[in-house]
């Protein structure tokens, strides 16, 4: 509740700078010319003078009270009790911390009891001290905001300067997150290499991985049966059901229908991509798979199981229908018109204009459908815990159950794990594989969208 009374009070200081800012600049005005900027470009440089500091203070503040608070309790009388043993040391300074924000709380720990006082008391008066140095960062501001505000001050310029500067913040965000993702995969898929060849890891037929560190472990973690289901069900099975459905889906929405059947049809057809996986991996398993078991048995195939590939791909291959659909149906209608009417002013008819014409002129959008439903639907979790199974096998049989890359990563990264173990840090070694692949069919969507744009343009 702190934090946010903090935050408030520095809005609030930000916000009385930027109309007294703006009145000033008011008062500095003698007609047309005589003020660089306009006066609300003024009360928003004084509102991000007080208002940056502040916070940067106060996030800073935020990094530094914890370890100040902590030397505090430490040298309180009754620390004295604690454990030398860093784990039990710390449990009982973290069950201090939580009765000091819940008084009412239960205490597991006397001595987490006697020490709750002096961290309330601690947190307190450093939480006071950082407000305090706080609002003198924000009033420092607000001081050099204010005297600014003179006729030929640029507020102008700086305040787009801060903008910019915000904007390059924003996108670097995500270019640092993306860097920070491949770095963490990559440093801990080197920890997993170290124990097994990459070779035995990427060429091995059976996926088993053991407990602990015992001899030839390369032989358990052969990944290639996880490869296989993973392309098996999400790059055969699901877009054998999705690119025909999607992509006639889409022609006839943009080439048959009328204007009012459009208007209701593609709503409903895009709902499900609104669907959680969730829902549908409970009607891959409920409804689906025993359809696909009853098939099985009925084919004659001994002892089929309600987890295949088949339930699992199917269910998939209908989530993803909305991505290849909504990708195909702008892609033809962005076609120009033209196009279509001169095809059919040669003498073509419809299917042959939209088989010749208008189809080839929408590839780059196609093909861009297709990519993001295939990284879609390799990287989906939840239809293939729930419908495909959790058996490592190379086959191409669709009634076996089979599994994913995805779903072992889940599996080896819950419960109660040794985070430093070959079996925990192979799925760290799976995500990196995964993402490569993700990456390459990126590379090649934009590779075919290039080609095939330069050719009609």
């Amino acid at each position: 509740m702190f934090p946010l009374i903090v935050f408030l009070a520095v809005l609030a200081l930000g916000v009385a700078g930027w109309f007294a800012a703006r009145a000033k600049a008011w008062s500095l005005y003698a007609g047309r010319g005589t003020l660089h900027s306009m006066p609300g470009h003024h009360g928003w440089h004084m509102a991000l003078a007080i208002v940056i500091p502040g916070l940067l203070f106060w996030i800073v503040w935020s990094g530094i009270s914890p370890a100040l608070v902590e030397t505090a309790v430490l040298a309180d009388p009754a620390a004295a009790k604690l454990s030398t043993f860093d784990i039990e040391r710390e449990a009982v300074l973290a069950e201090a911390r939580a009765l000091a924000s819940s008084p009412d709380a239960g205490a597991f720990n006397p001595l987490a009891s006697e020490l709750a006082g002096p961290t309330r008391d601690a947190q307190m008066r450093y939480g006071l001290i950082g407000a305090l140095l706080t609002a003198l960062f924000a009033f420092a501001g607000g001081v050099y905001g204010y005297t600014s505000v003179r006729a030929a001050f640029p507020a102008r310029s700086r305040l787009e300067r801060a903008v910019m500067a915000a904007l390059l913040l924003a996108s670097l965000v995500a270019i640092l997150t993306t860097v920070g993702i491949i770095a963490s995969l990559v440093f801990e898929s080197a920890l997993f290499f170290s124990y097994v060849s990459p070779l035995d890891f990427l060429t091995g037929l059976h996926w088993s991985p053991p407990q602990g560190n015992p001899p030839n472990l390369g032989e358990r973690f052969g990944a290639v049966p996880l490869f296989w289901g993973t392309f098996y069900i999400g790059a055969i099975i699901a877009m054998v059901v999705a690119i025909p459905l999607g992509l006639m889906s889409a022609i006839y929405l943009t080439q048959y229908a009328k204007a009012s059947t459009r208007r209701w049809v593609k709503p409903v057809l895009e709902i499900l991509a609104g669907i959680p996986t969730v829902v549908y991996g409970y009607f891959a398993a409920l409804t689906v798979a025993p359809m696909v078991r009853d098939f099985a048995a009925m084919l004659g195939k001994d002892n089929p199981s309600t987890e295949s590939a088949l339930a699992a791909g199917l269910v998939m291959g209908v989530m993803i229908i909305p991505f290849v659909s909504s990708m195909a149906d702008d892609s033809i209608a962005a076609v120009p018109q033209a196009m279509r009417d001169g095809s059919l002013a040669m003498g073509a008819t419809p299917s042959e204009t939209i088989k010749k014409v208008m189809l080839p002129a929408a590839l780059p959008g196609i093909v861009a459908g297709v990519m993001l439903a295939i990284s879609r639907a390799i990287g989906e979790t939840m239809i293939v815990v729930m419908a495909a199974g959790a058996t490592a096998r190379l086959s191409a049989d669709p009634f076996d159950s089979m599994t994913t890359v995805t779903y072992q990563i889940v599996q080896l990264l819950t419960g109660d794990q040794e985070f430093d173990s070959p079996k925990t840090l192979s799925a760290f070694a799976l995500g990196l594989i995964l993402f490569i692949v993700t990456l390459i069919l990126n590379i090649v969507a934009l590779r075919v969208v290039k080609r095939f744009r330069e050719a009609y343009e």
